[in-house]
């Protein structure tokens, strides 16, 4: 199926309509002829159906025994509610798939799985709507933990979007994915560098010409994986987003607490990108790397806390722990 979204203001006479682009009909012409030639316009854009890959063959650039491979697991979660503590996961979908792990490009088959599981409770109406998933679909049904255990104890790295959601649920249900190192392709990718006007899974599928039925979660990780498997160069590194997530989960990344920060510095937190933390009372941000922690000690000491002598709290996180419910390693840092 192929959807045609035409981008055009119709009574602007320098835009040309469909009938000036397209032949009459009876031409022989196949939809897939009529939305290339469109999509050849400037004035269109055309959105295809994504369709999954179930296997990508082998690499471009096999080198045979000497590749060096890793597996990652791409995984969704429908949820009954927000909160792992409350909340039940209603739906789990994955994909087990090996990459190349110098380019981060996928090959071989893919391993899927999907399954239901009855929460013991109602779904709430405003999950309903979410997912499309009511109380007779999961009556009954429970996940197969020896299904999902298999295909986890053969990943190599587990990937979500939005793993700060995602990660503590699963840790909660099965508590082996605790054990594993994580990526978030959602806040370990820099989007907007990229270009990307959205991280949001369903705008970065279009910017690549596809649409999908999103919040089912097999088909939101068939989306994932293949979003992930396209260059994204808008920094002028053409790496794909799965090797930018290779690159991420190697290295530590910090989520550092502006404690004893002036109650008048809030606005300047704020507008640098500093989130309130209601039950510690501190603002707080996640830096990427050394070099942007060293960066942000520098800020906070000439438009924070000034010639004040203060300390601020790091967390030093891993894949391990990071987009865990778990804290990573604390220490504090003399911010004078």
């Amino acid at each position: 199926m192929t959807q045609l979204s035409f981008e055009f203001t119709p009574t602007d006479p320098a835009v040309p309509s469909v009938d000036a682009i397209l032949p009459a009909a009876g031409t022989g012409l196949t939809l897939e002829d009529m939305a290339q030639r469109l999509q050849a316009h400037p004035d269109y854009r055309v959105l295809r159906r994504l369709v999954p890959v179930t296997d990508h063959g082998t690499p471009p650039d096999a080198r045979g025994p000497t590749v060096q491979s890793l597996r990652v697991l791409i995984l969704d979660t429908e949820t009954t509610g927000l909160s792992h503590a409350s909340d039940k996961i209603i739906e789990l979908a994955m994909l087990l798939v090996s990459v190349d792990a110098t380019t981060g490009r996928p090959f071989g088959p893919v391993e899927s799985f999907e399954g239901f599981e009855d929460p013991g409770m109602p779904i709430p109406e405003v999950a309903r709507q979410v997912t499309g998933i009511d109380d007779d679909m999961v009556r009954g049904h429970r996940l197969d933990d020896a299904q999902v255990l298999a295909l986890l104890q053969r990943a190599d790295l587990v990937v979500a979007h939005n793993a700060g959601f995602d990660r503590p649920f699963l840790e909660a249900r099965f508590p082996a994915f605790a054990d594993k190192p994580w990526g978030c392709s959602f806040a370990d990718i820099d989007w907007k560098a990229l270009g990307a006007e959205s991280a949001k899974l369903s705008a970065l599928a279009q910017d690549q010409g596809w649409f999908y039925d999103a919040h089912r979660a097999l088909v939101d990780c068939h989306a994932l994986l293949q979003v992930l498997c396209a260059a994204c160069g808008g920094d002028g590194d053409t790496s794909s987003g799965m090797g930018r997530l290779l690159r991420a989960a190697q290295r530590p990344s910090y989520k550092l607490r502006a404690t004893g920060a002036p109650f008048e510095s809030k606005d300047v937190l704020k507008g640098r990108g500093y989130r309130w933390d209601a039950d510690g009372r501190v603002w707080f941000c996640h830096l990427t790397d050394e070099d942007a922690l060293q960066a942000e000690l520098v800020w906070l000491r000439s438009a924070v806390y000034g010639t004040r002598r203060a300390q601020v709290e790091l967390e030093r996180l891993d894949a391990l722990t990071r987009h865990s419910a778990r804290p990573g390693v604390l220490e504090r840092l003399v911010v004078s």
